[in-house]
């Protein structure tokens, strides 16, 4: 992307060594999960990613979307969307190699995160999230996805300011979610087990997690 040099520009020396040797999309999500998860409402730009130091899941694979333009991928995101009421949706940054579909992701969650580029269609990759898509109360809340939006098709501003973010967000949360399951198969089915949840949470900050998050 031909804006990369002017995102570049405005980074402090510091930060702007830590973008150069973010090298492949396993550094970049290492970067990502270096960073604390804060799922407050501000959705911030890469550049405020990096100077703030947080990230949440939007934000976060926004970062991730533009850290990968500068390894040759599109800029590309994707939505996992949760039973209305019952969850977080989840924002996937995609990269493909080899023809197959891999991404990056920040998260509470320890399983929600990274996935290998092994995966031959969108639906597919987002399935393998399904097991581990649960809610404080250990339910399966995964229902559907979103085709990816391409970041490349706006203005380059949302790599530096927060109203182009807005912007993307809009365009973004719009997209109509594709079904992964019936509603048949949704009511029949069960709960995480406990040695599942355990491990899926491990090292999770609750304080924003879904259910507490929106029930102080």
């Amino acid at each position: 992307m031909i804006f990369i040099s002017e995102f570049e520009s405005r980074l402090a020396p510091n930060l702007l060594k830590t973008f150069r040797h973010l090298s492949s999309p396993a550094d970049i999500q290492a970067y990502l999960d270096s960073l604390p998860y804060i799922a407050e409402e501000l959705d911030r730009s890469p550049l405020r990613v990096m100077t703030d130091g947080q990230a949440h899941c939007l934000d976060g694979g926004i970062f991730a979307a533009l850290a990968l333009t500068r390894l040759g991928h599109r800029p590309l995101i994707l939505d996992l969307v949760p039973e209305p009421g019952q969850d977080d949706d989840h924002v996937l940054a995609l990269f493909q190699q080899n023809g197959n579909w891999g991404c990056i992701a920040k998260s509470n969650y320890a399983f929600l995160r990274f996935r290998e580029p092994v995966h031959r269609s969108l639906r597919e990759l987002a399935m393998t999230y399904f097991e581990s898509y649960i809610n404080t109360e250990k339910r399966k809340t995964l229902r559907g996805f979103t085709r990816p939006l391409d970041l490349s098709s706006f203005e380059p501003g949302w790599m530096w300011n927060e109203a182009g973010i807005a912007e993307i967000a809009k365009r973004f949360y719009r997209k109509k979610p594709i079904p992964l399951i019936s509603s048949e198969v949704a009511a029949s089915l069960s709960l995480s087990d406990e040695r599942s949840y355990e491990a899926n949470t491990l090292g999770m900050n609750f304080e924003w997690a879904f259910s507490v998050r929106n029930n102080p």
